[in-house]
């Protein structure tokens, strides 16, 4: 990390400029979810092949996070980031061009890959600008352009896909992409990082069975939430009879409720990781099995977005913590690491909820599965949780011996 943190208005700009890459992140990755039936009426297939392009997109963040991160470990991390977000701009206007389904989930493959690295090294910039006392919050208000982009980001990109047609997302993120370029290249200020970790290090770390369970719960208990939001759309407008010109709002309820578990989630778990974690998961399962059983009831459905998206923000808080606290030597990959677990959430929950869905089981059906992983989820959670405090008690019980 850098020793001398940069003048107070450097660090705001730079911060901006990383926020807005963030952002654009945001928007394109759950955009899509809005703007399916729009996508699958163009491209000639049916609403859960859309949803396809949903797990391409989610499967080049789990290939892109570790991949990057561990090849680009030395690169000068300005440099890395301009690249990164000229990737991302490059696959969201591959995605406003292609003519077919095929090159889309190819584009959106594409547009996936920079995602956890561009994340997880923009936050670590960020960190490096300001004292040691103050690095979490410069981290956290990169992150905050996630947040900003469920709540206003998404529903714009999704009325936008409404009167101009879907494209016209993709074209909206392309330009935030090159935005950030530019931002990023007059606004970011060179940082020496110190010597990255090794590679062979961090793969090390992240083989401890802590690790792997925790990421591992993430990537099927946050899969729940995707399995409903990713056919958001067709479930409100053909079930629960809400104009489609209404979805942008309800898309910034799902966000509204997700930065309502921000703020819930933090002194949540710094009580205690492992009650929020276990909360997350049950609150999640809960409310999934309400959306499935009331959807043709609007009010309902809405109100039970909303709560989804808490339980998804307290999921994600306390997992985030707990891989953070069994990683302190792995950090950059195990941040990347953290982001492709979420993302393979997405993959599998958009998946599987495909799956019922052409089975003839309606657009209820994908909360059932959705609680399915979040029970799921849970079992790894606790399986973690027990496994830990084992090996603390026979560590306590050799300490004594010794």
């Amino acid at each position: 990390m850098s020793d001398a943190p940069v003048p107070r208005r450097v660090y705001k700009f730079a911060v901006f400029a990383l926020a807005i890459g963030a952002f654009a992140i945001g928007v394109t990755e759950f955009a899509t979810m809005g703007l399916l039936p729009h996508i699958a009426r163009e491209l000639g297939i049916t609403v859960p092949q859309a949803g396809h392009a949903v797990s391409f997109y989610a499967i080049g963040v789990v290939i892109g996070a570790p991949l990057i991160t561990t090849i680009a470990a030395h690169m000068d991390r300005k440099i890395l980031l301009l690249c990164l977000m000229g990737l991302f701009a490059l696959g969201n206007f591959a995605s406003m061009l292609a003519p077919d389904a095929t090159l889309f989930n190819i584009a959106r493959f594409v547009s996936g890959l920079p995602h956890g690295a561009y994340l997880g090294i923009g936050a670590i910039v960020a960190s490096s600008l300001v004292p040691a006392n103050r690095r979490g919050r410069a981290m956290s208000r990169v992150m905050l352009g996630l947040t900003i982009a469920n709540i206003f980001g998404v529903p714009f990109a999704a009325a936008l896909g409404n009167m101009l047609g879907w494209r016209s997302a993709y074209a909206l993120v392309a330009a935030l992409g090159i935005l950030t370029v530019i931002m990023v290249a007059i606004a970011v200020p060179r940082v020496k990082l110190g010597q990255a970790p090794s590679a062979r290090g961090e793969l090390k770390a992240l083989a401890r069975p802590q690790i792997i369970l925790t990421l591992l719960a993430g990537s099927v208990g946050f899969g729940g939430m995707f399995a409903v939001y990713t056919y958001v759309t067709p479930t409100m407008t053909d079930v629960a009879g809400v104009p489609e010109t209404a979805i942008p709002w309800v898309l910034a309820v799902y966000g509204l409720g997700m930065t309502a578990g921000s703020l819930i989630a933090g002194p949540l778990v710094d009580k205690s990781i492992e009650r929020s974690g276990i909360g997350g998961m049950i609150l999640s399962a809960l409310v999934l099995a309400t959306f499935g059983a009331f959807t043709h009831i609007a009010a309902i459905a809405i109100i039970a977005l909303f709560l989804i998206g808490i339980a998804g923000s307290m999921i994600t808080t306390a997992l985030q913590m707990r891989l953070l606290r069994e990683s302190t030597d792995a950090p950059s990959l195990s941040a990347a690491m953290n982001h492709a677990a979420f993302n393979l959430a997405n993959a599998l929950g958009a998946w599987l909820g495909g799956i019922v869905i052409t089975a003839g089981l309606g657009y209820r059906a994908p909360a059932w599965v959705g609680v399915g992983l979040c029970l799921a989820g849970l079992i790894v959670i606790l399986i973690a949780i027990a496994l830990r405090r084992g090996g603390s008690a026979e560590h306590a019980n050799r300490t004594v011996v010794d």
